[in-house]
């Protein structure tokens, strides 16, 4: 028992070292540092499967105490806040074996949860919206940018026409920010998934998977939700509902990127065994790049949640 507890804290505080050393990279190093912030919860996660929530917990707390002491309490609050609770639930869903879209559905749930805890902290302590700070600081690159073209000669009317551009494309991504948060836990709580399943496997556990591709379905649902959100934002144009608008189009473009990944599926079922991976991958991404055929499949799978495609072809997917 003695062993099984010394093994316990030791694991527990090189796991919480190297969160901490992965916090400090996330805040000093640029670029890289964004990378590891996205892998921050992976050392939580695996400590929840090898040793249970309560050795977890205290190594949270630990590496929060030190993160204070070595970055700044508000960045160690907010990255405690938004990261811990998503990696707690992936680790609780690795360790009972539960199944994989249940544990990813569930940490998807904490991450968004959680991070709009954490904003809500920031925003509490400090009277800062955070979300309007990243704002603040596209626009600033964006003003930079345009002086540098002032000083090449740019044309006048060309500038005239960037700015105008632009100043559409910042409306667009201020309404769409909670679309933003959603697309960044999803992210975040997919990379740690994956790694997460990777390193344990290599630690001998065995893990539930997801589906293979060819066999995705998501839920009929956003179909609907589709529907609804036009005509949100027909009724909130129409009526000067802002946030009628602003809700309906982020519903509608998280619908249209649901029926993109649903259309991807669907495609890779029918195109099974008929050509290489990298060639189908090679088509997605030249789908991906082009607005309107991205639109298209986009609409594809949305439909393929109602008629299933591939249940009709069948024989196809074979």
């Amino acid at each position: 028992m003695a062993d099984v507890k010394i093994k316990s804290m030791t694991e527990s505080s090189l796991l919480a070292a190297i969160t901490v050393i992965v916090a400090v990279m996330g805040a000093y190093v640029p670029i890289l540092g964004e990378i590891a912030i996205l892998i921050w919860p992976l050392p939580i996660l695996i400590l929840v499967v090898r040793h249970g929530l309560k050795w977890a917990l205290l190594s949270i707390l630990a590496a929060g105490i030190i993160m204070a002491i070595l970055i700044t309490p508000m960045a160690s609050i907010r990255m405690v806040v938004a990261f811990a609770p998503p990696a707690i639930a992936l680790g609780y869903g690795f360790r009972n074996n539960l199944p994989a879209g249940q544990t990813l559905l569930a940490s998807l749930t904490a991450a968004i949860l959680a991070m709009l805890l954490a904003l809500g902290i920031v925003f509490a302590m400090t009277g800062i919206n955070p979300l309007n700070t990243q704002l603040e600081v596209l626009e600033e690159s964006f003003n930079a940018s345009i002086e540098a073209y002032e000083s090449m000669g740019i044309p006048p009317e060309k500038l005239a026409e960037m700015k105008e551009n632009f100043g559409k494309a910042f409306q667009l991504v201020g309404m769409l920010m909670p679309l933003v948060v959603v697309c960044s836990s999803l992210i975040t709580t997919l990379v740690n998934f994956i790694l997460g399943q990777r390193v344990l496997k290599r630690l001998g556990y065995s893990l539930p998977e997801l589906p293979s591709l060819d066999n995705w379905h998501l839920p009929i649902a956003i179909f609907y939700f589709f529907g609804f959100a036009l005509v949100g934002i027909y009724w909130g144009e129409s009526r000067n509902i802002a946030l009628l608008n602003q809700a309906s189009y982020n519903v509608y473009i998280f619908a249209s990127i649901a029926g993109f990944i649903q259309g991807v599926a669907m495609l890779s079922c029918l195109l099974r065994n008929r050509i290489s991976r990298l060639m189908f991958w090679i088509i997605i991404g030249f789908i991906f790049i082009n607005g309107l055929l991205a639109q298209l499949l986009a609409f594809v799978g949305l439909f393929d949640m109602i008629f299933d495609y591939r249940k009709r072809f069948a024989k196809r997917c074979n």
